[in-house]
């Protein structure tokens, strides 16, 4: 079998499908196709969805299903070059320059911008890596605009250049995937670079097979009386929706406190929801005659 033909099964949508379900992440056929596409075509795709959905943990799962080196670059308000592209080593550069008293000025500078002094941070890490690395450039939505348009360029190019050092072109293009949670809209420059998915809360099948593949030991009837809980909870008014991690640390949570049933300790139910609800105003939403009707309407 030839390399492209053997590429051709590995990358399909429900190759990718599968394998990604053999490390625990259950994606859907459009998602599976989505990333059959960065693959083939190795164009950035970017993820949106809610914070908790799974977009993160889909970069770390294709790490481990296709043995890619996962570099991370977690964005921020402020960020800028030297955070995310490289620094000089300031410290061991003025130790060298103490060191070199009395030589040339063109020889201290030739030392002190040279490879050693060098300290890669994420984007040029991922650039000089010998094989495609996955590149996850989380939250990209949480960066400055400023950030974004610098970003443009390096995903247009995968080269970087250091005006001390020079140019630095990709050893082998990293497999990007952006993530956002929709806190500030992207520009169409950066959606017109990169494909596109949108990552929706599973649904009531999707996050029980979750739950199953994650926590297999646990009592399917309980399994599926948290996850008509969980439903009918994101159908309600909270500033903090829970996402599948959090299904994941309750449901861990309730097995650990002895559960077999939703509605066997109401007191402990309610004091368990510290897994689910992340803000005050939302733990106030959900008084004990609340709790009451969501474990009655899961039983």
């Amino acid at each position: 079998m030839s390399n492209e033909s053997s590429a051709e099964q590995v990358f399909n949508a429900q190759g990718i499908c599968n394998s990604l379900k053999g490390v625990g992440y259950l994606a859907s056929p459009d998602l599976g196709f989505s990333l059959s596409l960065m693959y083939r075509l190795n164009r950035p795709l970017l993820l949106e969805g809610e914070a908790g959905v799974g977009k993160t943990s889909l970069a770390k799962s294709l790490s481990k299903t296709y043995g890619s080196k996962l570099i991370r670059l977690q964005c921020h308000e402020g960020l800028n070059v030297n955070q995310s592209v490289y620094e000089w080593n300031y410290q061991r550069q003025l130790l060298s320059i103490k060191l070199l008293e009395g030589h040339p000025v063109d020889t201290i500078e030739d030392e002190i911008y040279s490879e050693k002094y060098l300290l890669e941070r994420p984007l040029l890490e991922a650039i000089r890596q010998p094989e495609a690395p996955i590149l996850l450039i989380d939250e990209i939505d949480r960066a400055d605009d400023e950030f974004e348009a610098f970003l443009l360029e390096v995903l247009g190019e995968f080269q970087i250049t250091i005006p001390e050092f020079g140019s630095i072109k990709a050893l082998s293009k990293p497999r990007v995937i952006l993530t956002s949670n929709g806190t500030r809209e992207l520009s169409d420059a950066l959606r017109r670079r990169c494909l596109y998915n949108y990552i929706d809360y599973p649904s009531l099948e999707e996050e029980l097979h979750i739950i199953r593949m994650q926590l297999p030991t646990m009592d399917i009837e309980l399994a599926s009386q948290l996850v008509r809980f969980i439903k009918k909870l994101r159908n309600m008014q909270l500033r903090k929706v829970p996402g599948v991690a959090e299904t994941l640390d309750w449901a861990e949570a309730l097995m650990c406190l002895g559960f077999r049933s939703l509605d066997e300790d109401l007191v402990s139910l309610q004091s368990s929801l510290v897994c689910l609800l992340k803000y005050q105003e939302d733990r106030d939403e959900i008084d004990s005659l609340s709790l009451k009707k969501l474990v009655g309407s899961a039983l």
